[in-house]
């Protein structure tokens, strides 16, 4: 730990922790727009992709297109909460 200089200020972010039970939940019950809790961009991209593979192949593409919601939600909350301990 790095000795504090008193004669600088003191910067403390705080931030509030996304769960990641929450995050799946979401992602599980509502799909992209769950997505949209853990990551905005995330929820934007599956919207689409979601879609455009339901269009290609259509019950299974939508399938995976809800797995991978979930997936990302899970990793998206996971990498928001390490981003706030450093």
């Amino acid at each position: 730990m790095e000795p504090t200089n008193p004669s600088q200020p003191q910067i403390i972010i705080v931030a509030k922790q996304k769960s990641v039970g929450v995050a799946f939940l979401l992602a599980f019950l509502f799909g992209p727009l769950g997505l949209l809790y853990a990551s905005i961009l995330g929820g934007i991209v599956m919207f689409i992709a979601g879609i455009i593979l339901f269009i290609v192949i259509p019950i299974i593409g939508g399938v995976i297109a809800w797995v991978g919601c979930i997936i990302w939600a899970v990793m998206a909350a996971q990498n928001a909460n390490k981003v706030i301990v450093r």
